[in-house]
């Protein structure tokens, strides 16, 4: 097995030392480059050079924005087309982030050493599974997207995070961005199949559950979801302080279907369509892409093969 580990140095918990003792027990069991990163985009880069080569797997150690750049990159010659994904490499994780929300939902080890373990007993063993993903506006995301208020408060943590990303931050930069919204608060309309439009003021789209994490805690937004089902919508026509409240409570809290009035929540969708009346942040992965009048959400079923 021809294989290509991917490294991001600037992210919270890789080191020098966790990189070698991980390339040198991959190497034990694979043909093995190691490339570390040195630029945004370069994984994008590699993972794009891997598929066109022929490697068969391609093991993303970094966090989130490092494997959604490499699931990028393995299906970057589809061309934003569901239609067109074909035969790439299969994909490895050994988180090395704050979240790492992709590899937590496939029950991957947040401990690096554990989860290198993990990996090697799942090559060993020939182990695997294909899972879904979502592709919005020809970006791929493994695990959650949104227009809105989850985007401004990805766009504020971007501009102020070092290699550190804390609960904290997070959780400042969602009160800032709720108080002082950077592009105002137009109205969204939402658009799913068999549905009357519905004008809501800040989208959530989830591959998965959890949406996210605030530190070690999950964020519970449509428990429904998972990589083998169609994405999940949470969408809020009201963001008054008791509606927030509520809502954030019970996602922290629970993990049991949320209701509220001023809430559009649906699971298993096979697109949702996002118009804005202005444009609004988009983000996707936790990482904000830019702004957007209109946004069309697909899932795409077993789009990648995932050693596990």
């Amino acid at each position: 097995m021809r294989a290509i580990l991917v490294v991001n140095p600037q992210a919270t918990s890789t080191t020098a030392g966790g990189r070698d003792v991980l390339a040198h027990a991959l190497a034990s069991q694979v043909k093995l480059d190691v490339v570390e990163t040195d630029y945004r985009g370069h994984a994008m880069a590699v993972a794009r050079s891997a598929a066109r080569d022929g490697i068969d797997l391609v093991v993303a150690h970094g966090g989130d924005g490092t494997v959604n750049e490499v699931v990028n990159g393995l299906l970057a010659d589809a061309d934003g087309d569901p239609a067109k994904v074909g035969d790439v490499p299969m994909l490895g994780v050994v988180p090395g982030g704050s979240a790492n929300v992709f590899a937590r939902a496939l029950g991957i080890a947040h401990d690096p050493v554990e989860a290198t373990h993990q990996l090697l007993n799942a090559i060993e063993n020939d182990r695997s599974r294909k899972v879904g993903l979502g592709i919005a506006d020809g970006h791929w995301f493994t695990f959650n997207a949104g227009m809105g208020w989850d985007a401004d408060v990805v766009g504020r943590v971007a501009k102020r995070r070092g290699k550190q990303t804390t609960a904290g931050l997070y959780l400042r930069a969602a009160v800032a961005s709720h108080l002082r919204p950077p592009l105002g608060r137009p109205p969204l309309t939402v658009r799913i199949p068999g549905e009357e439009p519905t004008e809501v003021l800040t989208a959530f789209v989830s591959n998965t559950d959890p949406w996210s994490y605030l530190g070690d805690r999950p964020v519970h937004l449509n428990p429904g979801s998972s990589f083998d089902t169609g994405l999940g919508l949470f969408a809020l026509s009201g963001l008054g302080l008791p509606t927030v409240f509520k809502h954030v409570r019970q996602a922290l809290l629970t993990k049991s279907d949320q209701h509220g009035r001023r809430l559009l929540r649906h699971d298993d969708l096979p697109m949702i369509r996002i118009d804005a009346a202005e444009p609004v942040n988009f983000q996707v992965d936790g990482d904000l892409v830019g702004q957007r009048k209109r946004v069309e959400f697909f899932s795409v079923p077993e789009a990648l093969t995932v050693i596990v």
